[in-house]
C-alpha cells in the first residue's frame, strides 16, 4: 500500500475485527512480495493500483498478480484502491474495487481478543531468504504506545505528532497508525521524501503547514536534507511556532547532524528552544528502549550515541561475551533483563525455536539487543554499533559509529559509513566510505590525509583509516539504515546478495567503481 488513508483504515479495521495485519512496504518487487504472502498466508491482500515516488508512478497490480502467480498460498480475494492517476483492470476472478465494497459494506463490532493475541507481524528490515517476522501482542502494545505519548514524546492530545515515516516499518505502525491515534493526536500521512518533493524544504514546510508540535524523523532523512540545502536556506521559508521536539531514531546520529538540525529549527525562536532528541528502540521492541523522556522532565540535549537513560520497563545492562556486566564506560553487548515490557515481541511468526536462539540464549536470562554500546557517568546509553559491526583492529575492539563520528566531524563530509577491510597482519582494519558536501573543491588525495589524521587525533592511532574512498552515496535500506554488510563484503571482494530492501540497488554499482578506483575489492554477486 502507498502512503494513503486506507492503508491506515486497513490496518485498523483488521484489528477491529481480531484478524493480523501485515504490511508490506510498496517498494518490494514479486519476488520478494511472494516470499511473504506464502510466510503470512493471508486470507485478503489489500492494495491500490498505484504509489507516487518524486518523479514516477510505481504500478502496484502488475506486481500483486505476478507475487500471487508465483505463490503456493493463494487469498480468497485481492481489495483494490484504484487511485485516480492510474486506473487498473480488475480480475473478476480475485479482485474486488475498494469503492465498491466500501459502499456496500456495514458496520461491524468490534471482536474482543486476549491481551496475548497478536495485532500484526511484520518483518525485520533485513530479511532475506527466509522471511523473519516478528509478532506484536496486542494488549501490551496498546498500553506501551499510550503511555509513551505523554511521558517520551510530551505531547498532548489536541496536537499534531508526525512520524516522518512509512508504514511498512515498525515506526509507521507505531507512531503514524496506533500511538497517536490511542492518545486521540492527529497523525500525519505524508507520501513523498525529505527531498525531491519538490526540494529539501518539503518537511519544514508540513511541519509549518500542519501545525506539528513533535515531529519524528530519521538521521538518513536530516543528512539528505542537509546534503541538498547544507545552508539550511529553504528550511528558514517556514517558522515552526508550533514544534517544541524533533526526535531521531533508526541509526545513530552523529553530532554534527545533531547540531545542524537544532540550529536550524530554533533560528528565530526567540529563546523557545526546540528540543532535539536522538533516541533507540527497534523492530522487536516496538517503542524506545533509552530516549530523554521529555514529558518526565528531562531536557538535556543528546550527544551522538546518548540516547538518554533507558525508559521505565527496559532494564537494560551492558555484558561482556561471558554475559557477565562491565564496569561504566566499558564498552559491552547491550541487552535487556528479563522480563520485558509490555508491547515488545512475543515471538517470531511460525518459528519460535529462532525466536529463543536469536534473542535469548546467549545471555540467559536476557533479550540480546544484538547492539553494542556503553554507559555513560550520567547513567545514559551510548549505543555504538550492531555487535556484527565491531571491527576488531590487532585485537582492539573498536566501534564503527565512534569512528563514523570522527569522519563525520570533518566539515567536508555530510556522511559517511566505515567497514571492516581483512588484513593479515592486523585482521581487520577500517575503511571509510564519505560522501562529500556539495560544492567540496579541494584535492582528493590532501583531504583523505585530513581525514585520516583527524581520526587517529580524535579515535586513538589504533583507529588509524586503512583508506578513504570518497563515493556519491551509500547503500541504505527503506528504513533509512546503512547496509553495512553489504559494503564490507564489496570492499573485501566476498560473494553477497544485495538485500530485498535496499533502496536502490544502482548504488552497488557506484560503489564498487570507486572501490575499484582505489584497487580495493573485486566483489561477485549473486
Amino acid at each position: 500500500m502507498p502512503m494513503i488513508p486506507e492503508a491506515v483504515i486497513a490496518m485498523l479495521a483488521s484489528a477491529r475485527i481480531g484478524a493480523i495485519h501485515v504490511i508490506v512496504f510498496g517498494g518490494f518487487g514479486a519476488k520478494e512480495l511472494s516470499n511473504r504472502i506464502n510466510h503470512a498466508e493471508p486470507v485478503v491482500i489489500v492494495s491500490a493500483s498505484c504509489g507516487i515516488e518524486s518523479n514516477r508512478l510505481i504500478e502496484y497490480k502488475p506486481i500483486l498478480d505476478q507475487a500471487v502467480t508465483n505463490s503456493a498460498h493463494k487469498p480468497k480475494k485481492c481489495i483494490v484502491v484504484q487511485r485516480e492517476m492510474l486506473v487498473v483492470d480488475l480480475n473478476s476472478t480475485i479482485d474486488v474495487d475498494y469503492s465498491d465494497e466500501l459502499a456496500s459494506a456495514r458496520p461491524h463490532d468490534c471482536v474482543p481478543v486476549a491481551a496475548t493475541d497478536p495485532i500484526y507481524m511484520l518483518h525485520t528490515s533485513g530479511t532475506t531468504g527466509e522471511p523473519k517476522a516478528i509478532v506484536r501482542p496486542s494488549g501490551g502494545h496498546a498500553v506501551a504506545l499510550y503511555w509513551t505519548m505523554k511521558n517520551v514524546y510530551d505531547v498532548t492530545s489536541d496536537e499534531v505528532f508526525w512520524a516522518a515515516s512509512d508504514l511498512g516499518w515498525v515506526v509507521g505502525h507505531s507512531y503514524i497508525a496506533y500511538a497517536p491515534l490511542l492518545y486521540g493526536c492527529t497523525s500525519i500521512l505524508y507520501e513523498g521524501k525529505p527531498v525531491g518533493t519538490p526540494d529539501a524544504g518539503a518537511i519544514f514546510r508540513a511541519i509549518r503547514q500542519h501545525g506539528c508540535s513533535s515531529v519524528f524523523i530519521s538521521p538518513t532523512a536530516v543528512r539528505a536534507i542537509r546534503r541538498e540545502d547544507p545552508e539550511g536556506l529553504l528550511a528558514a521559508k517556514y517558522k515552526l511556532p508550533k514544534l517544541r521536539s524533533f526526535f531521531m531514531a533508526g541509526e545513530i546520529c552523529d553530532h554534527n547532524t545533531m547540531n545542524w538540525i537544532e540550529e536550524v529549527i530554533n533560528r528565530g525562536s526567540n529563546g523557545n528552544v526546540k528540543q532535539v532528541v536522538d533516541h533507540w528502540w527497534q523492530t522487536e521492541s516496538g517503542w524506545s528502549i533509552g530516549a530523554m523522556c521529555l514529558g518526565l522532565g528531562d531536557r538535556a540535549y543528546t550527544k551522538s550515541s546518548n540516547v538518554g537513560k533507558p525508559v521505565p520497563g527496559w532494564n537494560v545492562k551492558v555484558l561482556n561475551s561471558k554475559g557477565e556486566e562491565v564496569s561504566q564506560g566499558q564498552m559491552g553487548n547491550l541487552a535487556v533483563k528479563l522480563p520485558l515490557p509490555p508491547g515488545a515481541m512475543s515471538t517470531i511468526w511460525k518459528n519460535d525455536e529462532k525466536f529463543v536462539k536469536t534473542y535469548f540464549t546467549k545471555f540467559p536470562g536476557y533479550y540480546d539487543t544484538l547492539d553494542s554500546g556503553r554507559f555513560d557517568e550520567f547513567g545514559h546509553v551510548n549505543v555504538l554499533a550492531r555487535t556484527d559491526d565491531i571491527i576488531n583492529v590487532a585485537g582492539h575492539r573498536l566501534s564503527t559509529g565512534a569512528l563514523e563520528e570522527s569522519v563525520a566531524s570533518c566539515r567536508e563530509v555530510v556522511e559517511c559509513a566505515v567497514v571492516g577491510l581483512n588484513d593479515m597482519v592486523k585482521g581487520e582494519v577500517p575503511l571509510a566510505l564519505v560522501v562529500l558536501r556539495r560544492g567540496v573543491d579541494r584535492d582528493a588525495s590532501e583531504l583523505k590525509n585530513v581525514i585520516v589524521s583527524h581520526v587517529r587525533e580524535t579515535v586513538g592511532p589504533v583507529a588509524s583509516l586503512k583508506d578513504v574512498v570518497f563515493v556519491p552515496r551509500l547503500p541504505k535500506t527503506r528504513t533509512a539504515k546503512l547496509s553495512r554488510s553489504t559494503m564490507k563484503a564489496l570492499a573485501n571482494g566476498e560473494p553477497f546478495t544485495p538485500p530485498p530492501t535496499l533502496e536502490d540497488v544502482t548504488v552497488l554499482d557506484e560503489i564498487k567503481c570507486a572501490l575499484g578506483e582505489a584497487g580495493i575489492g573485486q566483489s561477485h554477486l549473486n
